[in-house]
């Protein structure tokens, strides 16, 4: 059973490197679109979002450039998602020195997929280190309910790898909750394979709540994963069961694991699902048709749709929901962050009620 810290002064707090994404209007490629939208973004600011956006308090431990534009413009749309932030302004050095990763990304349409590009040399981020934050103040006297951390940021660099276990410590040794999703990206562990297992296997064995899909738990903590089931849905599901109890044998000390099911159709139409196992209770959302404006984000605001139901004090059952319908409303929006009005909101969603409300 999770017990969430009283009395804290922040909800959810996440290490982050903030950047940019720019997306091409209309749905267009990007290799033949003349016309972008700018907005500022990160995995876990998006995870954040739904909780910021329903009145709990939340922060991010991340880094600015100093005296950047980019780097206001990030503060400014943080202070608009009613998310703090904390970090250190670390100077450019010149042209050829520190900025903001930017992440350049299509929607696709129909057959056409989405394609990402992202363009990280030189990111700010990377510098994160736990001198640059009071993490005494932050646990013990401020005091935080749930610290999540995603093996994006946990996998940028040497520095950050050191930072991320660190952080969650410092966090451990306060009583505050640890979220960790594993996010393994091939790339950011290219060379680094031995040290990133160690340090994911060491977050993953302080952690109370573990979230990742089937690649995920096989190359980040070198488990086992499922075979592949076809179109045999009941098949798929019994094998994520099946993972998710190995990967519980492993580390006991978890009391939820989550992992999303994604079918593709097409890019404006996918089946969504999603598995949680709380302590030994399983909930399952079987793959249901959605309709899609832009994927990226999905994912994230699944996570923070189900954090939020969790630190809201909803009943065990409702997290897997919540979870799904903020996952579906991220898919809804060209941002890549979901924002939902009120609870009715999400609700409708997971219901499939889409009436007008006057």
């Amino acid at each position: 059973m999770l017990k969430l810290r009283k009395n804290c002064k922040y909800d959810l707090v996440c290490p982050t490197s903030m950047g940019v994404r720019i997306t091409p209007v209309g749905r267009m490629p990007v290799h033949t679109s003349s016309l972008y939208e700018l907005q500022a973004t990160s995995a876990e600011s998006n995870v954040l979002n739904v909780s910021s956006s329903l009145g709990l308090r939340t922060k991010v431990l991340t880094a600015f450039v100093k005296n950047s534009p980019i780097a206001a413009f990030i503060k400014a749309e943080l202070r608009f998602r009613n998310i703090e932030y904390d970090g250190p302004e670390v100077p450019q050095g010149g042209a050829w020195g520190y900025r903001h990763q930017f992440n350049i990304a299509d929607s696709g349409f129909g057959s056409r997929g989405p394609r990402v590009w992202n363009d990280r040399s030189g990111e700010v981020g990377r510098t994160l280190k736990a001198s640059d934050f009071d993490l005494e103040k932050l646990f013990q006297q401020d005091g935080v309910r749930i610290l999540h951390l995603s093996g994006l940021v946990a996998a940028l660099s040497h520095e950050t790898t050191t930072f991320c276990l660190e952080v969650a410590r410092a966090a451990k040794a306060s009583g505050t909750l640890i979220s960790f999703d594993l996010n393994y990206r091939a790339s950011f562990w290219k060379g680094r394979e031995e040290e990133l297992r160690e340090a994911f296997t060491e977050i993953a064995g302080i952690s109370d709540i573990l979230i990742g899909n089937e690649e995920d738990f096989q190359l980040a903590l070198g488990l086992n994963g499922p075979e592949s089931g076809g179109k045999d849905l009941e098949k798929k599901i019994d094998q994520f069961k099946g993972m998710i109890n190995e990967v519980r044998r492993r580390f006991s000390q978890v009391k939820v694991f989550a992992n999303t099911l994604r079918e593709v159709v097409s890019a404006n139409e996918h089946n969504w699902g999603a598995l949680v196992l709380a302590d030994d209770n399983w909930y399952v959302e079987n793959p249901r048709p959605i309709q899609v404006m832009d994927r990226i984000g999905g994912g994230d605001g699944f996570v923070g749709g189900l954090l939020y139901a969790i630190l809201a004090g909803k009943q065990e059952e409702e997290w897997i929901k919540y979870g799904w319908a903020t996952g579906v409303i991220a898919t809804t929006v060209t941002t890549d962050y979901c924002t939902p009005a009120d609870e009715e909101q999400i609700m409708s969603v997971y219901n499939g009620n889409a009436r007008v409300k006057r």
